[in-house]
């Protein structure tokens, strides 16, 4: 179940596998004026931080399922929002692996509520200034962050899976991209994606888009190429 932003609170995703640690940080967060989200597993963390809107994540490491190096992996490149870690883990390798991943701040466990609301506070006020990126393709607007495409202010009414492969394609402009790397790289919570998959993915991407191929070709043999030499 998602959880609804209340007002306009800044939304954050927990990901912490021992309840009663989830519950103390779920409870301290909302009495800060957080909006919470909750997963309990790697898996789980990394389908929601690639399909929900989120200003902040604060992961864990030790999770059942993909651990929290291979969430901030999934992450990497396709998602803009300030991870903080918070982890058991705290020895430099551990560390300094999840800085190099992406994550912005590291909080060993135990830790004080207190310090963990003012360094989320604290990344959130240094994002606050900057803009949303938003990329431009033809007549369609992408704004990543929000993971929402749309035309004339219209939503395009992408799927998760439509979106990721879409947005993959136009980070790479010009680049073909084989069918088995969206697989792995675009749709990686996705187990049971084959080459099928991803031509149906395309296939309905088109239709929404407005396009029968052209700036989103097919490289014969290949997979997919986004041409922005060639949108309407």
């Amino acid at each position: 179940m998602t959880t609804e932003p209340e007002n306009d609170r800044p939304r954050v995703l927990i990901v912490e596998d021992d309840l009663q640690v989830m519950q103390g940080l779920a409870a301290g967060l909302r009495r800060a004026g957080f909006d919470v989200t909750i997963a309990m597993d790697g898996d789980a963390a990394a389908q929601r931080a690639l399909s929900e809107p989120f200003d902040a994540v604060v992961l864990d490491l030790m999770l059942p399922g993909r651990d929290g190096f291979a969430v901030l992996e999934a992450m990497s490149g396709r998602v803009s929002v300030p991870v903080v870690v918070l982890s058991a883990r705290s020895e430099l390798s551990s560390r300094l692996r999840t800085f190099q991943l992406g994550a912005v701040d590291f909080v060993p466990k135990p830790f004080w509520m207190e310090e963990l609301v003012a360094r989320l506070r604290s990344r959130l006020a240094l994002r606050a200034p900057e803009s949303r990126r938003v990329l431009r393709v033809g007549t369609v607007e992408v704004d990543l962050d929000a993971r929402r495409a749309s035309r004339d202010g219209e939503d395009l009414g992408l799927t998760p899976a439509e979106m990721n492969v879409f947005i993959f394609l136009v980070e790479r402009p010009g680049r073909a991209v084989s069918r088995a790397t969206l697989i792995e790289r675009a749709l990686p919570e996705d187990g049971n994606a084959t080459e099928r998959t991803v031509d149906s993915h395309v296939s309905r991407l088109r239709r929404k888009l407005g396009v029968e191929g052209g700036w989103l070709g097919t490289v014969w043999g290949i997979g997919y190429r986004l041409d922005p030499e060639s949108t309407p």
